[in-house]
């Protein structure tokens, strides 16, 4: 009888182990998700403020009407153009027997590392006269394609050869057989690669800059800087928000509630690679061709700099003092977006509900918004209410944990997904605190995911410029910042050691994602 009492005493032990960390643990993912709203009620503040009248005179002009356009072409144009691009060189890695599949699939990846500006910097130094939307279009194909190519390269592996055997048996030629068997299996890779490439179109500043094309996100920067934090510049950031949200409006009108499971796990064999026979060749040219234009000229046009520069630019104090701070961001940014993260991860997996998703949600939706948009809510919300913050370490970390939130919240989900919730209830049972309970299971075995995380996060911080520059504390000089200061003064020789060393810092971690992204089709 006595065994049962004690029995009995350790379960409602355990069960009240278990609602504590519940409610802590959800009262953290409250907090941070209200956090990540901040620059969203921002701009909805600011209209409120300003009044009809004046926002819509500084919203309906025809200066905004040029950069709706220009930014509606530049999405227009890109997105179809990579995707095209991208399904591409997917199939002649994946389906067919390209030779060096391997090495082209890495080389189709691998200008992930090297950061947008960056593109822009060496095409513009090898071609002075790209300049306008075309130049724009060129380089962001280049430059983002990679995130339309890994989504759909990883899909392909994982679809099952039955379903396009069956459509052949039936008659049906090889592009009817793509187009209405593996197509549709399609939708939700290019629809998400889409969406990014997308966002990043309308975020990104410095490869505008340099073929001198205004988008929003440069005409806010300059707004910025010359009326420092006016209300054209906030209302400019509302424009570009919404563009936002129109874009994701159209992400999940596109992508539909079609099922794409199956039950079971299919067929156990690996598809055949096509034959391309006479057309190796002309095959062949693709991958080549779009390395030789994606990587080929940013190292070409850096190592022509390095020489052209010699031993003069490496300015090894000025480096070296860039290099500690750009890995100290990068490291203090990641830590604080992971721990961030930890309690929206453990109750999207741990206690999944209405409450879990609009809290999840909140995080993705700021995810979504350009690092200006976050900077310039952040220096609004600083110099009215909490000046002392004001170009502080604390308000740049605070930036770059709501920035990229979204990174460390997915590998973190996944790794969490694979402890066991049988392990923290038997440490709870054993007399442990919640916290120490939930320390010696679940985040210890979530380690790896987090570092993942935490390195994808990096990665980001490492070439983030927008919000660095409205944000960091005087004498802040990260390497994108150096970068841009020496570029800008048209000075490309010594901007060379700074965009060599992103891109040496950055291909460790895209290898990391490439190995990862097969990892996950089981290859």
């Amino acid at each position: 009888m006595q065994s049962a009492v004690d029995l009995a005493r350790s379960g409602q032990a355990a069960g009240r182990s278990r609602r504590q960390p519940m409610s802590w643990i959800a009262l953290a993912a409250i907090i941070v998700s209200l956090l990540s709203l901040l620059p969203l009620a921002f701009i909805i503040w600011i209209a409120v403020q300003t009044g009809w009248d004046s926002v819509s005179a500084l919203v309906f002009r025809p200066r905004v009407g040029e950069l709706l356009i220009n930014t509606v072409l530049l999405v227009a144009l890109t997105v179809p153009i990579a995707i095209v691009l991208s399904m591409a060189l997917a199939w002649l890695t994946e389906r067919s027997d390209l030779p060096g599949a391997r090495l082209w699939a890495w080389l189709s990846v691998a200008p992930l590392a090297i950061p947008a500006f960056v593109h822009s910097y060496a095409w513009i130094t090898l071609v002075p006269g790209l300049y306008g939307l075309w130049a724009g279009v060129l380089v962001s194909v280049l430059a983002y394609f990679p995130f339309l190519y890994l989504p759909i390269a990883a899909s392909l592996r994982r679809l099952d050869p039955a379903l396009e055997d069956a459509a052949a048996a039936l008659g049906l030629g090889p592009w009817r057989v793509f187009a209405r068997v593996v197509l549709p299996q399609l939708r939700l890779a290019i629809c998400g690669g889409a969406l990014l490439v997308g966002l990043h179109l309308l975020a990104e500043y410095g490869l505008y800059v340099f073929i001198r094309f205004d988008t929003f996100t440069t005409a806010i920067v300059d707004q910025f800087q010359s009326t420092f934090n006016g209300p054209a510049a906030n209302m400019l950031a509302g424009v570009l928000v919404t563009c936002c949200f129109v874009l994701l409006a159209l992400e999940v009108l596109v992508r539909g509630e079609e099922r794409y499971a199956r039950v079971g796990s299919g067929a156990a064999r690996h598809w055949q690679r096509s034959r391309l026979g006479r057309a190796t060749l002309p095959c062949l040219a693709l991958p080549a061709i779009i390395t030789l234009l994606a990587i080929g000229v940013p190292f070409v046009t850096i190592g022509r700099w390095l020489v052209a520069g010699g031993s003069d630019v490496w300015r090894f104090d000025e480096i070296g003092l860039a290099l500690g701070q750009t890995l100290f961001l990068a490291l203090a940014g990641a830590l604080l977006a992971t721990i961030a993260a930890m309690p929206m991860a453990w109750i999207s997996i741990r206690a999944p509900g209405p409450l879990q998703r609009l809290l999840e949600g909140c995080n993705y939706i700021v995810g979504s918004l350009p690092g200006v948009v976050i900077a310039l809510a952040l220096v609004t919300i600083t110099v009215r209410i909490a000046m002392p913050l004001y170009q502080t370490l604390f308000t740049i970390l605070v930036a770059y944990a709501l920035m990229f939130l979204p990174r460390a919240l997915i590998s973190l989900r996944a790794s969490i997904a694979q402890a066991p919730i049988e392990l923290e209830r038997a440490a709870a049972s054993l007399g442990r605190p919640p916290l120490k309970a939930l320390w010696s299971t679940t985040i210890r075995l979530s380690a790896p995911g987090a570092a993942a995380g935490m390195a994808l996060v990096a990665l980001g911080i490492m070439n983030e410029l927008t919000a660095t520059q409205m944000l960091a504390p005087n004498g802040t000089r990260t390497l994108a910042m150096a970068f841009w200061s020496y570029s800008g003064e048209i000075d490309y020789a010594s901007a060379a050691p700074y965009a060599f060393i992103m891109v040496a810092m950055s291909l460790p971690l895209t290898w990391l994602l490439y190995v990862q992204s097969k990892r996950m089709a089981g290859r």
